[in-house]
């Protein structure tokens, strides 16, 4: 069996990427001295960056990746709404509840690997 060092960092770098956007944010909060924000920013990037090695598929190897990714969509859906609540919240920010319906291609990955699991994938 190879290696699967690429699949692995795929998963780790790609989940990062995903959150990226949330330290950056904090950082900018906490550079204008919006010390809540900030700190809550940076306390949701450690926890998606603990969720993306404690939910590693490689580590539970029998789990389905859907089952390992929800986690980390909770996370980044938390991300989401800790940004829209510290923007001012929904109205503020002139959102409605329909657009959410843009976050549908979200779930992309989870529908192509929902049922997929690390030890069936062997090549």
């Amino acid at each position: 069996m190879a290696d699967r060092k690429g699949e692995k960092i795929g998963w780790i770098f790609g989940w990062l990427g995903a959150f990226l956007w949330v330290a950056v944010l904090a950082v900018v909060f906490l550079a204008r001295g919006r010390t809540v924000e900030g700190v809550l920013g940076l306390a949701l990037t450690a926890v998606a960056v603990l969720c993306i090695f404690a939910f590693a598929p490689w580590r539970k190897p029998s789990k389905a990746a859907g089952a390992l990714m929800l986690p980390l969509y909770l996370v980044l859906f938390a991300a989401a709404a800790w940004a829209v609540r510290s923007f001012g919240g929904l109205k503020a920010n002139g959102l409605k509840w329909w657009n959410l319906l843009s976050l549908l291609p979200l779930f992309i990955p989870l529908a192509l690997m929902g049922g997929r699991k690390w030890e069936g994938d062997k090549k």
